[in-house]
């Protein structure tokens, strides 16, 4: 299968570490368990047939209302569409599916460091998220 799109460039265009106090540090390395990572994809059209698609992680604790840390990295790649007569169904798999799963596991392990050297040096993620399984999801509900 020929590749349908390229990535021109990625990197972080945002980021975000919230520790608000020692205190708040410490409940965070003590519940790290509860943590949960949420993800949030969006796009915007570029020049010609490029797109920028903006992958967001928001590692928090939902069941904290205090002394809990916000942790969100957003990475923006940009992609050129190489297939010109791609449809509307294949470009959202690219986008949601095809696209996350190749660059995941980089933006996983610069969002992870940077935590790690946020204070949080013990930190691991537990499960990787699966794009594919979250694509067909999506599909299902259409």
């Amino acid at each position: 299968m020929e590749n349908k799109y390229k990535i021109i460039i990625s990197y972080i265009q945002d980021l975000s570490v919230e520790i608000p106090s020692p205190e708040s540090l410490i409940t965070i390395r003590n519940t790290t368990a509860e943590y949960r990572m949420a993800v949030d994809i969006s796009t915007k059209p570029s020049k010609r047939k490029m797109i920028e698609v903006l992958t967001k992680l928001t590692y928090s604790n939902p069941n904290k209302k205090k002394d809990k840390g916000i942790f969100e990295i957003k990475y923006a790649t940009v992609i050129d569409i190489l297939d010109i007569k791609i449809n509307k169904d294949e470009l959202e798999k690219i986008i949601l599916c095809d696209l996350q799963t190749e660059i995941y596991p980089e933006l996983e392990e610069k969002f992870l460091t940077i935590l790690k050297n946020s204070g949080l040096p013990d930190l691991k993620f537990g499960k990787k998220i699966d794009f594919l399984e979250l694509y067909n999801a999506r599909q299902n509900q259409k």
